[in-house]
């Protein structure tokens, strides 16, 4: 029997992260308050009547459906063929390697500062921070950068990733790459917290945001190398232009003293996750950019967790814009959805309003039967919501430029959607431990809850005392007047291009249960939630545009020698241990992979593949670790790789330029540098089979 792993450390944000990464990353957000008091209902709860009776029947109809099949039954519009298996009894040992895509040997738990990948698997570091990717950009100097030169590098802290294909030249793809945020004290050589310099500032400028960058692979390999100076390659910063579009573009709200007209705004910040759209284009979610604002005062402000005084990085010290005080509408002109074109260098991006603004951990499309986008967005904050966003517009085929330019519009108009969910169990079976209620599934039905739809002609608000253009922009109210429900960090939402489920990564919440939060429910069973779990829903009719869907928890983290957890039913002696799932993404085969942040059982974080389907549904290994205070983000699984992003290395407390708590990727005497990494099968085969 293992035994439960240690914490690493008494952090009280209840999980595996120093303070050093929520002091930089989301401006310690959970040192504060939890932003969401509102009073609406949780999970378990009655449906209230702002639901149509249309609704209302058919989530009544999964109920029954489910409970007339019994545990384990196929979710509501699923295949028959994807059904789980009824409980452990259920597995048939068969291959002892795995699930196809995922036979490899399961990497063991440890804390070895390097990325550490299954036997018969090599690496690469693809691309560093401070690499040159434009023309003109000089060799990375860490004692020596300069603004300008990081406008022309690689940027920091590399988050989600995307790869394209690039027609025309044999071998290369166009990776997409979200820089989150930066590390001052392990960028800088010498840094006063206290007092940066506008040079410093300006550097952390240019080394947020995006890139754009051409990569080349080796033919007998998976290994992938940047193409310097490509006409594509392209960096957007915090002075980069973006157009703001959609039903708030122009609107008063995003209106500033530099921008009157409230349609141009300079940079984009926090980007996290993102996704990556049927017609060519990136996704990217602006996250936690309230860190970067200083002098926030009204209720507003304190819904999106604004502080009132100065802000960590002094940005307001050099340009008015982050000072609220001076420009109140600077804040309203970010948490959006990014929309990039990687293959047009020229274009402006463009931040779609109609997704609505919040902290956007990710933003994945998926297509209706008719051929219109369905947008799937978590909130990454502890008991707020997850969204969908259903275009009215089809999306056109064809590589034409009409077909091009008509589908660049597919997201400024639809209907915007906060979910309400619904558990099937009575509460005394819901007690805060874990522990499963008698039907053996934490399940139940949902309905999506219409804010506001966006049209050709003006928007309309479906939330009553908020016009349109003020659901859009203070989103996070208007799901708590309607009542949506609270969830344990939302972030990462990805729908199976295989059987069309979508699968919702909930990080942690140690604050439910402890004081006056809410306590534990169906979808968020455990109070005081180190953890986290990952929620499996089925729209109704599998109908992405549906009102209507089926849920379970598909997995409950941690230890599997802890009675808390469960995954989806298969033999918890064969499973590696998981916790703060945070991306997801698909490989050929179906599975999920999921990588983690903020491991709160005493290891690194990683990546994981597990099974969805058949009789080795719920089989869990882990394919890599990632080195000391790093995040394991954007990961990509192709045929003959496996990238991802790892993110804030040496991220721990006490750590500086100085004195550094990790030395990858380049060894000792080095900056520690956030990095993309390939990893590929030494024989040239394809992964996990």
């Amino acid at each position: 029997m293992r035994k439960l792993l240690p914490l690493l450390s008494t952090n009280p944000h209840g999980g595996g992260r120093s303070a050093l990464t929520c002091r930089y990353r989301c401006g310690d957000a959970c040192f504060h308050e939890v932003p969401n008091t509102s009073d609406n209902e949780y999970v378990g709860d009655v449906i209230a009547g702002a639901l149509s009776r249309r609704s209302m029947m058919r989530a009544a109809a999964v109920v029954t459906v489910a409970t007339a099949a019994g545990t384990g039954a196929a979710l509501a519009g699923a295949p028959a063929a994807e059904a789980a298996p009824a409980a452990a009894a259920a597995y048939k040992p068969g291959r002892t390697d795995g699930a196809r895509g995922l036979r490899f040997q399961a990497v063991a738990p440890n804390t070895a500062d390097q990325v550490t990948v299954p036997a018969g698997y090599s690496q690469n570091v693809v691309i560093r921070w401070g690499e040159p990717i434009l023309r003109g950009a000089p060799a990375f100097d860490s004692e020596k950068q300069t603004a300008a030169a990081q406008a022309g590098q690689f940027g920091y802290n590399n988050d989600f990733l995307s790869l394209l294909p690039l027609r025309g030249e044999h071998g290369r793809q166009v990776l997409v790459a979200n820089h989150e945020y930066t590390d001052e004290v392990l960028m800088f050589r010498g840094y006063d917290a206290a007092n940066p310099t506008r040079e410093q500032v300006e550097i952390a400028w240019a080394a947020h945001g995006l890139s754009v960058v051409v990569v080349q692979e080796e033919h007998r390999s998976g290994k992938l190398s940047p193409v310097r100076r490509h006409p594509l390659n392209r960096r957007l910063h915090t002075t980069s232009e973006f157009e703001l579009t959609g039903p708030v573009a122009g609107h008063a709200l995003v209106q500033t003293s530099v921008d009157p007209a409230g349609r141009t705004v300079l940079g984009t910040l926090n980007n996290c996750a993102g996704g990556t759209t049927p017609w060519g284009t990136t996704l990217h979610g602006e996250e936690n950019f309230n860190q970067y604002f200083a002098n926030g005062s009204s209720a507003t402000d304190k819904r999106y967790g604004i502080a009132a005084g100065a802000t960590e990085r002094k940005w307001e010290r050099f340009d008015k814009r982050f000072d609220l005080a001076q420009e109140p509408n600077e804040a309203h002109r970010f948490g959006w959805v990014v929309e990039l074109d990687p293959y047009d260098p020229e274009s402006t991006p463009r931040k779609r309003t109609a997704l609505g603004r919040f902290k956007h951990e990710a933003a994945q499309p998926r297509l209706t039967d008719d051929g219109r986008p369905v947008v799937y967005m978590g909130d990454d904050e502890r008991f707020d919501y997850f969204y969908k966003f259903v275009s009215s517009k089809r999306m056109k085929k064809g590589g034409s430029r009409a077909a091009h330019a008509h589908n660049l519009t597919l997201l400024d108009e639809g209907t915007l959607y906060v979910a309400k969910i619904s558990g099937d169990s009575p509460a005394a079976e819901i007690d805060g431990t874990g522990k499963l209620p008698n039907d053996g599934e934490f399940d139940g039905s949902g309905v999506w809850i219409p804010l506001a739809t966006a049209g050709a002609d003006g928007a309309v608000s479906h939330v009553p005392g908020m016009t349109a253009e003020e659901v859009f922009v203070f989103t996070r109210l208007a799901g708590d007047k309607v009542g949506a429900t609270k969830m344990d960090r939302p972030e990462d939402v990805e729908p199976s291009p295989r059987s069309g489920r979508v699968y919702v990564a909930l990080t942690n919440n140690s604050n439910r249960g402890k004081g006056t939060n809410p306590g534990a429910d169906e979808a968020n069973p455990r109070n005081l939630n180190k953890h986290g779990q990952i929620l499996e829903l089925a729209e109704h009719w599998d109908d992405p545009a549906s009102d209507g869907f089926a849920w379970r928890l598909f997995l409950v983290a941690g230890d599997p020698n802890d009675p808390a957890t469960y995954f989806a039913g298969f033999p918890k002696d064969r499973v590696s241990p998981i916790s703060c799932p945070d991306n997801v993404a698909f490989d050929p085969y179906g599975n999920l992979w999921i990588s983690t942040d903020g491991n709160a059982l005493g290891t690194h974080d990683g990546l994981f593949g597990v099974a969805t389907h058949g009789e080795r549904r719920g089989e869990l290994k882990q394919f890599l670790t990632v080195p000391r205070g790093a995040e394991t983000c954007g990961p990509i699984i192709q045929d003959r790789r496996v990238l991802v992003a790892v993110q804030h290395p040496g991220e721990l407390d006490g750590a500086s330029v100085e004195n550094p708590a990790s030395v990858w990727p380049d060894g000792p005497g080095k900056v520690v540098r956030p990095s993309v990494v390939a990893v590929y099968r030494t024989d040239g085969g394809d992964i996990g089979v």
